[in-house]
C-alpha cells in the first residue's frame, strides 16, 4: 500500500503536476507604455513580444496612456503587434491619441477606461500644425490597412485622420474623429469599458489567469535611457563640443576622449536597437579620422575637417532613422526633418556652449592668436610678470620641434622653449625666427616667409 502511495506521488510530482501547473491559468504578459511614442517605447514593445514568446504567454497585455509621438516609432510598434504570435489586448487608460490610436487599432482587443478617448491621428509638426495632405495620405492608408487587419471599420479609422470623412451621429465633416469610451463601444471599435486590468480579464471571459509583468534588467534600462531623444541630444552636444575644443588645442586630451565616449554611448543602443547599421557607424569613424588628419597632418582647417564634420552629422541623422541603405520609404519626411533638426540643433548648442566655456577658461588674444592664462601672479607672492632673459632671444633663429597651431615648442641654440606662431600655423622642423617677446611668450614666424 505504501509503495502504491509513493508511486502515485512520484508520478504526480514528475508528470502530472507540471501539466497541471502549465494549464492552471492563462498566462498574460503585461507591460505599460505611459509616455510619448518614441524609440524607448519601440524598444520596450520589442522586448515585451520577445519575452512573452519565450515564456509561452497566452496573451500580450498592453496598458496604454499616450498623447502620441513619433510616427516612425508608432509604425514599428504597430507592425510588431500585428505580427505578435499571441492575441494582443490593449487597455487604454485615458488617452490613445494620434500615434496611440494607430497602436491601439493594431491590437486584437481594445478596452477603454471610463473617460478615455481614442483618435485625432492627423500628422502634425513640432508646433502642432497639421501637415499637408501628402503626409496625411500615408497615415490614412496605414490606419485603414491596420483596421482591416484587425477586423474593424476602416472608415472609422480613416476618419481619425481625414476631416472630410463623416461618421453619422458621431463626427461632423471638417473635424477629425475622436471617440469616447461609450462611442467606441457603440461603433464596435472597443470591446468594453474597464478601469483595471482585472476588469479587462473579466470582460474577456477569462477567470483563471496569472499576470507576468515586464521587468527590464539593468542593461535594458540603460539602453532605454540612452534611446531617449533628450539624452541622445545631450550626447551629440558632448561630441560636437569635445571635437571643437580639440581643434583649438594641440594633441589628444580630455575633450576628444569625452567626444569618443559620448559617441560610443550614442551608437551602442542605436546599433542594438537595429537603427544604426555598420556602414553608418563607419561613416562616423571616417569623419573622426578626417578630423584627426586635419589636426595632426594638414595645416589650418580645410576640406578634410569640413568633410569629417559632414560625414559625422550625416551618420548621426541616419542612425536615428529607419532606413534600408538610402531607402527612406518607411520613414515619413517629417521624421527625417525632425532628426536633422535634433542633430543640428543640439550640435549647434554644443558648439556654442563649448565656445562659452572656452572664453570662460581661456583668455584669447584675437589679434595675435596667443593664449595666456587668466590667473594673476603678483610680486607680493614672489612672481614677476615676465622672464626678462627671454628678451635676449628676439631676432634669433631656430627650428619648430612640434607643430605650432598656434602654440607649440621651438628649439633655439639647443634649448627648448614654448612659443606661439605669429601668423597662421607652423609645421614641425620649419625654420623660425623670434619676432618678439610679449605676454611672457615668445612669438615666432617662419623665417623664409617673414624675413627674406
Amino acid at each position: 500500500m505504501r509503495v502504491s502511495y509513493i508511486f502515485f506521488f512520484l508520478l504526480f510530482s514528475f508528470f502530472l503536476f507540471p501539466l497541471y501547473a502549465q494549464h492552471a491559468g492563462t498566462k498574460v504578459y503585461y507591460f505599460t507604455i505611459d509616455d510619448a511614442i518614441a524609440k524607448p517605447a519601440q524598444r520596450q514593445t520589442e522586448l515585451a513580444i520577445k519575452e512573452a514568446t519565450n515564456q509561452q504567454a497566452d496573451i500580450l497585455f498592453l496598458r496604454l496612456n499616450t498623447f502620441g509621438g513619433e510616427l516612425e516609432a508608432a509604425e514599428s510598434i504597430r507592425t510588431q503587434l500585428l505580427d505578435a504570435p499571441m492575441p494582443v489586448f490593449v487597455f487604454i487608460d485615458k488617452n490613445a491619441a494620434s500615434a496611440g490610436a494607430l497602436i491601439s487599432i493594431a491590437c486584437d482587443s481594445i478596452y477603454m477606461a471610463q473617460g478615455a478617448s481614442i483618435g485625432a491621428a492627423s500628422v502634425v509638426n513640432q508646433t502642432g500644425e497639421v501637415m499637408p495632405d501628402k503626409y496625411q495620405s500615408y497615415m490614412r492608408s496605414m490606419m485603414r490597412a491596420t483596421a482591416l487587419a484587425t477586423g474593424r471599420d476602416p472608415d472609422i479609422a480613416q476618419a481619425m485622420v481625414d476631416p472630410d470623412i463623416e461618421v453619422k451621429g458621431i463626427s461632423e465633416k471638417g473635424k477629425v474623429l475622436t471617440l469616447t469610451t461609450s462611442e467606441a463601444i457603440k461603433l464596435n471599435f472597443c470591446e468594453g469599458e474597464a478601469n483595471t486590468r482585472e476588469e479587462v480579464m473579466k470582460l474577456a471571459g477569462i477567470d483563471d489567469y496569472i499576470f507576468v509583468e515586464q521587468n527590464p534588467g539593468i542593461i535594458e534600462r540603460i539602453i532605454l535611457f540612452l534611446l531617449n531623444p533628450i539624452v541622445s541630444g545631450i550626447l551629440i552636444m558632448i561630441m560636437i563640443g569635445g571635437i571643437y575644443f580639440e581643434l583649438q588645442t594641440p594633441g589628444v586630451g580630455f575633450p576628444f576622449v569625452a567626444a569618443l565616449a559620448a559617441a560610443a554611448l550614442y551608437f551602442a543602443p542605436h546599433y542594438l536597437h537595429g537603427l544604426a547599421e555598420h556602414w553608418e557607424i563607419l561613416l562616423f569613424i571616417l569623419g573622426i579620422g578626417l578630423i584627426i588628419v586635419e589636426i595632426f597632418v594638414l595645416p589650418g582647417f580645410g576640406v578634410a575637417g569640413i568633410s569629417g564634420i559632414i560625414l559625422m552629422l550625416t551618420s548621426l541623422v541616419l542612425s536615428m532613422t529607419l532606413n534600408f541603405g538610402f531607402d527612406f520609404s518607411f520613414t515619413p519626411p517629417t521624421t527625417i526633418i525632425q532628426k536633422i533638426a535634433i542633430v543640428i540643433g543640439f550640435g549647434t548648442a554644443g558648439f556654442l556652449i563649448s565656445i562659452w566655456l572656452g572664453m570662460r577658461l581661456i583668455n584669447v588674444n584675437s589679434r595675435l592668436g596667443t593664449i595666456a592664462l587668466k590667473t594673476e601672479l603678483g610680486k607680493e607672492t614672489g612672481f614677476i610678470s615676465q622672464d626678462l632673459t627671454l628678451n635676449e632671444l628676439v631676432g634669433k633663429t631656430g627650428l619648430a620641434v612640434t607643430f605650432l597651431r598656434p602654440s607649440g615648442k621651438v628649439e633655439i641654440e639647443d634649448e627648448i622653449y614654448d612659443a606661439v606662431a605669429e601668423f597662421g600655423f607652423i609645421e614641425k622642423d620649419e625654420p623660425i625666427r623670434v619676432s618678439r617677446f610679449e605676454n611672457s611668450q615668445l612669438v615666432v614666424a617662419k623665417r623664409e616667409k617673414s624675413y627674406q
